[in-house]
């Protein structure tokens, strides 16, 4: 018998032949490894690379979408407070000329019913033309018409003409808000109320300046014939 010779018959035959075949193997484990290995490390490194494309694009998208949300509320609150200083300016103008031409209107009212300064100075002139036409001579009638006479109508002539402005102010001050800039808020009230008196006061003074000056209210006084 041979002692070379295996008595297992599964064992190799050859030492150098089971040393070969072991070498071959252990290397395609390696290769295959090195291969398995380089195809991970590819699949992670493109995993790594299209996670990171897409969080830099969910990053600039959403760092874009903010900007222009911010443009926009930026330009809303810039419009909204352009369009809100347009609109007080407006409201402010237009119920300050409401309030005072009431005010003036009521002022100009009074005047006419109580008189003025100036109707006063136009009833001294004429009283005095009547008396610079009458120092030669004339009648008691004529003397009458020519310094008390004149006089009187001068006074209700400007009286009449304040009443007239009185009312033209009035009827501005209640009509102005229908004009311009329509305002959201009405009329305060007080305006109204001042208008509404100055426009009654320049009738009121209209009309009896009118009744004065055509000697409708109180007739002129007449001479008596001496016997």
């Amino acid at each position: 018998m041979n002692p070379r010779t295996p008595t297992d018959p599964t064992a190799p035959a050859d030492p150098e032949a089971s040393e070969a075949s072991a070498a071959v193997d252990t290397s395609d484990a390696s290769d295959a490894a090195d291969v398995s290995g380089a195809s991970g490390a590819e699949e992670i490194v493109a995993k790594k690379a299209a996670a990171s494309d897409t969080s830099y694009d969910l990053t600039k998208a959403t760092g874009d979408a903010v900007a222009e949300g911010e443009d926009e509320d930026g330009a809303e609150d810039e419009d909204l407070d352009l369009d809100g200083l347009d609109d007080d300016s407006a409201k402010e103008n237009s119920g300050l000329g409401a309030a005072v031409a009431a005010v003036v209107a009521a002022g100009l009212g009074v005047v006419a019913l109580t008189g003025s300064w100036t109707g006063k100075v136009a009833a001294e002139r004429e009283t005095l033309i009547g008396q610079i036409k009458t120092s030669g001579g004339g009648t008691a009638a004529q003397q009458i018409s020519e310094i008390y006479g004149d006089a009187w109508h001068s006074t209700a002539l400007v009286n009449g003409i304040f009443a007239l402005l009185a009312l033209l102010v009035g009827i501005f001050a209640l009509v102005r808000p229908a004009f311009g800039v329509p305002s959201a808020q009405p009329q305060p009230g007080w305006v109204r109320a001042v208008a509404t008196a100055g426009i009654a006061l320049g009738v009121l003074g209209l009309l009896i300046s009118v009744g004065m000056y055509f000697d409708l209210i109180v007739a002129l006084p007449t001479a008596t014939a001496t016997q």
